[in-house]
């Protein structure tokens, strides 16, 4: 009996030995592919607050977008990957404070990280753009607006980041910060999200899962993506922790004047809690307005293809403008 007993941990001991060498296999090999995905996409220039990576592609009028949590330049060009498709647009995407090639300054804050994009501009030679801001780049790019109102033609604030709700800090707000020490344990919450409890997912993503699984499955693999490009973790983690400790914070009022024409967009599902301060920040501006879907969590799961036009159609109407009022556009 004993050594039956014996034969059979040994045989649970082999399987477990080989799924974990097999899952540390395909660890190593998906974080090896994120990293070759971001190699040799981007530039750095040199601002006051020290480096700031960039990456763009597209030529004619300027629009900068600036990604969420979590992101960097490539999750800018994921967002944006619509909206570049539009002729005569020439896009850049910063890497914000933190994230990948861009170094957290010791005196790191919203106003300095706009300030950053201005210097941006100025190194690419360029007077005037647009902006777009997803979730935690919202700030700054409101900030922007507020800063240098002369360069800054519209904005967009896409399910713009206020203070976090509750859920989101004590749940998320941990994980994130526990996860963001190594990249193993970060690709392993990707992986296994779907197993984590709803509460914890939700606090995570900010969207429903149930509008994840009924979504079609185009929806569903750009959600995905979304969050496997958060991969490799590590070097977006001084990032990570900075939008954290921002976004639980008394948010700040919205600085004024903004003078250009503002749209912003968001669900009133989002766990994040976008949608009043999207409202809010609309209703300060003197050019603003606010778009706000019932569901699509903070991903617009299943309205994003009505987002883009909206955006898009916004874009053109503001560059009409500028031409009609004969101002330069960039």
């Amino acid at each position: 009996m004993a050594g039956a007993m014996g034969g059979i941990i040994a045989v649970v001991l082999a399987v477990v030995a080989a799924l974990a060498a097999g899952t540390a296999l395909r660890c190593a090999r998906d974080l090896a592919h994120h990293r070759a995905r971001l190699a040799g996409r981007s530039r750095s220039v040199d601002t006051p607050s020290g480096p700031l990576e960039y990456a763009e592609t597209g030529a004619g009028a300027p629009l900068v977008v600036v990604h969420g949590a979590g992101g960097g330049f490539d999750q800018g060009l994921d967002l944006a990957g619509p909206i570049a498709g539009m002729p005569g647009v020439r896009l850049i995407a910063p890497s914000r404070f933190g994230y990948l090639g861009s170094p957290l300054p010791a005196n790191a804050s919203v106003a300095l990280q706009a300030d950053a994009y201005a210097a941006l501009l100025d190194r690419l030679g360029i007077a005037r753009a647009a902006f777009i801001g997803f979730s935690a780049g919202a700030p700054s790019c409101l900030a922007f607006a507020a800063r240098h109102p002369a360069r800054c033609q519209a904005l967009v604030l896409c399910v713009p980041a206020g203070r976090l709700p509750p859920g989101a800090v004590d749940y998320g707000g941990a994980w994130l910060r526990a996860v963001s020490q190594s990249d193993v344990p970060a690709w392993l919450t990707i992986k296994l999200l779907p197993l984590l409890p709803e509460r914890l997912r939700r606090a995570l993503t900010g969207t429903p899962s149930a509008l994840l699984r009924t979504a079609a499955a185009g929806e569903r693999a750009r959600a995905w993506r979304l969050l496997a490009h958060m991969l490799p973790m590590r070097p977006r983690r001084d990032g990570l922790r900075f939008d954290l400790a921002m976004l639980t914070a008394p948010p700040p009022a919205v600085p004024g004047p903004i003078a250009c024409p503002v749209l912003t967009i968001s669900a009133e599902d989002d766990g994040f809690g976008t949608a009043a301060h999207a409202r809010a920040i609309a209703a300060t501006v003197a050019d603003g307005r606010a778009v706000i879907y019932a569901r699509g969590g903070h991903a617009l799961v299943g309205v994003h293809a009505d987002a883009v036009r909206t955006i898009t159609d916004f874009l053109r109407a503001a560059a009409q403008g500028e031409r009609q009022s004969g101002r330069p556009a960039h």
